[in-house]
């Protein structure tokens, strides 16, 4: 499927329009009440959640389809240093070099 140059610029502006509404709702609806605990609770997991997706999306995917490849076990290794409370230059640096090296093969 390809979209034209207007359509393009529909859907960006369409989506923007969207998200301005619904980040009118909140105050619209409470009306400056206090949300109750649980529901704080899943708004802060929400980004976390949001960001993790496209991760995975970002790494995994090629095209239509799902594959691993060189750049998955790049961030599959600075994955696990940044777990592990490594620097974040050096994680990016090894990860570069891990990507590079798996592609050379």
């Amino acid at each position: 499927m390809s979209l034209t140059y207007t359509q393009v610029w529909v859907l960006i502006l369409g989506c923007a329009a969207l998200t301005a509404l619904i980040k009118a709702f909140g105050p619209v609806l409470l009306g400056g009440r206090e949300m109750p605990p649980w529901i704080t609770r899943v708004i802060v997991l929400m980004a976390p959640t949001l960001l993790c997706a496209l991760v995975v999306t970002s790494v995994f995917a090629s095209g239509r389809s799902w594959s691993v490849g060189a750049h998955t076990i790049g961030v599959a290794v600075a994955a696990v240093m940044l777990w592990r409370r490594l620097p974040l230059l050096l994680c990016v640096l090894v990860a570069v070099v891990v990507t590079a090296g798996v592609r050379a093969l």
